[in-house]
């Protein structure tokens, strides 16, 4: 992997929302919205996507994990790899054109939004795993969130590709590998409003709403 194209997260603007967000306040839910209105919110822009990688068996990475290297690091099955191209499908298949796609460093990670085929990557360290190292938990996570709370109405829906550990940081939520948590932004970060996938088929298939919610 070329390391030279991967960018710092050091844009002022991070820098300051972090400071005037609350530390480490959780993403609230509410009842979620139906699959129709997830889909309509996603192609109308100005919401977050939070996707957990696709399937990679295994727990957390080897000993001898290095982020340049694959091979040392858990990577996608066969399963994984159709999982996101499936997610791609759908997300296309229903509309959802206008993305801007971030992923975390991880290879599964990086895999996962490349076979979506949704356009250009943007490796974000600010997406990174901090299961072995938790005192990344905090900063990473309220950067997480002032970045979810910049998102302008209308502008192009987030993608983000990344891991468990952090979308349940933020969120609370544990997601299944390769589930979309839909998320609209707002002045305290944001608000979970629904979930969509895993996705086996390009069809739309896999989605799921929040608890509490009629459909």
């Amino acid at each position: 992997m070329d390391m030279h194209f991967i960018p710092k997260l050091t844009t002022l603007w991070c820098s300051i929302a972090v400071a005037l967000l609350p530390s480490f306040v959780p993403v609230l839910a509410r009842a979620g919205l139906s699959e129709a209105e997830l889909w309509a919110a996603l192609r109308g822009g100005g919401h977050v996507v939070l996707m957990r990688h696709a399937n990679a068996p295994g727990t957390g990475d080897p000993g001898n994990f290095q982020i340049d290297d694959c091979a040392t690091q858990r990577n996608l099955d066969e399963e994984g790899r159709l999982q996101a191209r499936a997610t791609g499908a759908a997300l296309r298949n229903n509309g959802v054109s206008r993305v801007a796609v971030r992923s975390s460093q991880w290879c599964r990670c990086l895999e996962s939004a490349r076979r979506m085929d949704l356009g250009p990557v943007m490796p974000d360290p600010m997406l990174n795993s901090f299961f072995s190292n938790r005192d990344r938990a905090r900063p990473q996570t309220d950067a997480l969130r002032a970045f979810v709370a910049s998102v302008e109405p209308g502008s192009p829906t987030q993608i983000l590709v990344t891991h468990q550990v952090n979308i349940s940081g933020l969120t609370k939520v544990y997601p299944r590998s390769g589930e979309l948590i839909i998320v609209a932004p707002n002045d305290d970060g944001g608000e979970v409003i629904g979930r969509l996938g895993p996705f086996q088929g390009g069809d739309g298939r896999g989605f799921r709403s929040l608890p509490g919610k009629r459909r």
